[in-house]
């Protein structure tokens, strides 16, 4: 057991400032960046490996209460949020993140869960980094067809502790849904995301021994109050420089972001 420290806070404020900036940036809420940040932080004062993935995307999930809004208000001042996609997504997401969160989560192993994370975000860069041109006509699914996507959204992004954007960001994009209007509404719905996922981490972990002073069940409370703290003051900026920054700039540096912490997270599931 470790007591807050001035390292601690140190190295916590420094995840919610790069984070907080990359969620109004890119849209992705910060979790993909901070979840293998922070599992190290973890492991360093004591957390096993598996509980320290777990507990890593719980918080993370959880900062992105606090960061979307952030992110949100920035990007709809500037008429990136389309709020037609995000009521038709939004249902799915919150049922999603519910059954990720209670169930699917727990159940799963710490080094599984790190590989899968690394897999997949892998694949999502890949998809990014190709900027493949989507048919013309092709356009978002009907309501049930948006339920449906939302649903798979909000399911993996509770497994993966992220926003989502890294999933929802490339599907508008493949719609033609403008890439800034795509980064915009997924800082949207990543609080519908975060809120039914870490309603489902609470749920999943009540009844877990504390692995650290703070922490109740899969979330690290210090972690949570400190990092959202700093990315609420980033995000705003992050999301100005959205706007300055050439769109295929913009989705390089997300594929970019993607490869580096997915390869840093392939070195966790196998360690």
């Amino acid at each position: 057991m470790t007591e807050i420290g001035p390292l601690l806070v140190a190295e916590l404020l420094a995840l919610g400032v790069v984070g907080g900036f990359i969620a109004g940036l890119l849209g992705v809420g910060g979790g993909m960046l901070m979840v293998p940040f922070l599992t190290v932080i973890l492991q360093n004062r004591g957390v096993e490996t598996g509980l320290a993935v777990k507990m890593a995307i719980a918080t993370s999930m959880a900062t992105i209460l606090f960061t979307s809004l952030a992110s949100l208000r920035a990007h709809h001042g500037r008429g990136a949020v389309r709020w037609d996609l995000l009521r038709g997504l939004a249902p799915g997401i919150v049922i999603g993140g519910l059954v990720a969160g209670a169930g699917v989560f727990a159940a799963l192993r710490g080094q599984g869960l790190a590989l899968f994370f690394a897999l997949f975000v892998g694949f999502s860069a890949v998809q990014m980094l190709r900027d493949s041109k989507p048919k013309p006509s092709r356009q978002m699914p009907g309501v049930a067809g948006q339920a449906g996507v939302g649903a798979g959204i909000g399911l993996l992004s509770g497994l993966l502790g992220a926003g989502g954007a890294f999933l929802s960001v490339p599907f508008m994009v493949w719609c033609n849904v403008p890439m800034r209007q795509a980064v915009g509404t997924s800082a949207a719905l990543g609080f519908p995301i975060a809120l039914a996922n870490t309603t489902g981490y609470v749920i999943g972990g009540w009844s877990l021994p504390a692995a650290l002073p703070g922490a109740v069940g899969y979330l690290y409370l210090p972690a949570l109050a400190i990092i959202a703290l700093a990315s609420v003051t980033m995000a705003p900026l992050g999301a100005r420089v959205a706007h300055r920054t050439d769109v295929t700039k913009l989705k390089r540096l997300m594929a970019l972001l993607l490869f580096g912490i997915a390869a840093y997270m392939l070195t966790r599931a196998f360690a």
